[in-house]
């Protein structure tokens, strides 16, 4: 039997939150290594899949920070992460590899096993140290997330996660993730300046080592 050809995967860069705790400042436009996490997140996921990806914000100037990528506000504002990924499930359109833009760790091949994932689940999150155990923000999502997704707006749950029982999820192991590096840098994400002035030094110490 002739195996079904997978859709093309593309990718959604997520700008969102009101950055609190880093003064108001836009995350992603801030210098890591000397550039925009937001230029170096452009590059990944052209590195990964050949495309520029979709750059979802309700930020009115975002059309500004890069002229060449196409900007989406949230479909259904208001939702914090999961509005996010909504967004990009549903414009970008699915199968779609979602990113946070204050993530200037991850690694193409990273986003490259978790979009491969699709071929036999729905829905592909990396395990991590952070307090969900997974990245619902740096994760693979398919088609049928979309139902999923509005359903479980429906029944009145936002949390991130809160539709993967509806959904076959594949999780990808502690063991396979670090087959793409150290997870707590992987997921490293800039909240605050002083995370920002130790994601530079990770940065820099990274590149003298290559």
């Amino acid at each position: 039997m002739t195996e079904r050809p997978q859709p093309p995967i593309t990718t959604a860069i997520v700008a969102g939150g009101t950055a609190r705790r880093f003064g108001g400042r836009l995350k992603g436009l801030e210098p890591v290594g000397g550039r925009r996490i937001l230029d170096i997140q452009v590059d990944l996921c052209v590195a990964a899949f050949g495309a520029l990806p979709l750059l979802i914000t309700n930020d009115p100037a975002a059309a500004e920070w890069r002229r060449d990528l196409r900007v989406a506000p949230d479909v259904r504002p208001g939702l914090g992460a999961l509005g996010g990924i909504l967004t990009a499930i549903q414009t970008a359109p699915a199968p779609v590899v979602v990113l946070a833009w204050d993530m200037p760790f991850v690694t193409a091949p990273l986003l490259q096993a978790l979009a491969a994932e699709l071929a036999d689940a729905d829905a592909c999150l990396p395990a991590s140290p952070g307090p969900r155990g997974v990245e619902p923000l740096c994760a693979a999502y398919g088609p049928a997330t979309l139902a999923a997704v509005e359903a479980t707006l429906a029944a009145g749950d936002r949390r991130a996660v809160g539709f993967h029982d509806r959904i076959k999820t594949s999780i990808l192991s502690p063991e396979r993730v670090r087959e793409f590096g150290d997870p707590t840098t992987l997921f490293f994400n800039v909240n605050t300046v002083d995370d920002l002035a130790e994601a530079d030094r990770l940065w820099r110490k990274r590149e003298s080592l290559r």
